[in-house]
């Protein structure tokens, strides 16, 4: 679609916007028009004007589990990291947007002396990242201390579009995934949690604790973090090092020397060398060892 009618139908978006800027791996072609919604009731306008229109959509959270082609993404995109960033607290009760950071929530929280989402401090996302990817870390799981999310679903029980209060148990968690692997179109908005009374000082002692050990334990460059879900009983990171893999250079895309799972960008790298990175990786663990790792990256956009 002509950039001209994206910018009538979408005003405040801002067109030909280059994603290499939002990701975490500094990776990415453009978007045919970003849009970072003040609130949840200007996204569903506009994921409304989109369908209205066939205009497609794409949601991005805080960009770091995701590799977007370097063809870029068309249609709509939509960031949430700067826009639903609302967090209520009270009592043991915790509701957040699905744009606030996962450590700033873990921060927050810790603050209010409330325990249960330490583990977030290591992972670099957003509330509706976690929601979506049933994200963890540390022996920690967002499905642990989930009570609900309320879901866009663009296409309701009367044709249009309605927000769903879903519970923990109908969002189908996995091991990184929910059902929401299965419904693209579905939004998370926002997020709630019930946790347990704690020590304010001991919890955020504890953060600190995981903040120094992700630090200690990961590279200093850009990278979407994990590239590989864990495989039964192992760690993608012993893996990939045990194929003689670290230090594998594809252009400026490196298997990290220091963590083999984080597969780093130093300037400058496309997707493409991404991609092949990635499928070197899979075709050699597989023929020397007999494994077959999942990405757990998201894939968008074109070549």
């Amino acid at each position: 679609m002509h950039y001209g009618i994206l910018h009538e139908l979408f005003p405040s978006a801002k067109a030909n916007e280059p994603l290499k800027r939002y990701t975490a791996w500094k990776i990415g072609g453009p978007a045919d028009v970003l849009l970072e919604p003040r609130g949840a009731e200007e996204l569903i306008e506009a994921v409304e004007t989109a369908r209205e229109n066939g205009v497609p959509v794409t949601i991005l959270g805080g960009g770091t589990n995701v590799l977007v082609l370097d063809g870029g993404i068309r249609g709509l995109t939509i960031r949430l990291a700067r826009s639903l960033t609302n967090v209520e607290i009270e009592g043991t009760g915790v509701v957040a947007d699905a744009g606030v950071l996962y450590p700033a929530l873990a921060n927050a929280t810790a603050a209010k002396g409330l325990e249960g989402i330490e583990f977030a401090t290591g992972i670099p996302g957003t509330v509706g990242g976690a929601v979506y990817m049933n994200a963890g870390a540390y022996g920690g799981e967002t499905r642990e201390v989930l009570d609900w999310a309320d879901v866009y679903k663009p296409e309701g029980t009367d044709g249009g579009g309605e927000v769903v209060r879903m519970a923990n148990t109908d969002l189908g968690f996995r091991y990184r995934g929910s059902v929401l692997h299965e419904r693209p179109g579905w939004i998370v908005l926002r997020a709630g949690y019930t946790l347990v009374p704690g020590d304010a000082e001991e919890l955020k002692a504890r953060i600190k604790g995981f903040r120094k050990q992700r630090m200690t334990g990961s590279p200093n460059k850009p990278s979407c973090g994990s590239t590989f879900k864990r495989p039964e009983n192992d760690y993608p990171g012993r893996i990939i090092e045990a194929a003689g893999l670290k230090g594998t250079r594809i252009g400026q895309l490196e298997i990290s020397p220091e963590h083999a799972n984080y597969f780093v960008n130093h300037g400058g790298g496309t997707a493409r060398d991404a991609l092949k990175l990635i499928e070197l990786a899979k075709e050699t663990v597989c023929e020397k060892l007999g494994v077959e790792l999942e990405l757990e990256v998201r894939v968008l956009g074109e070549p």
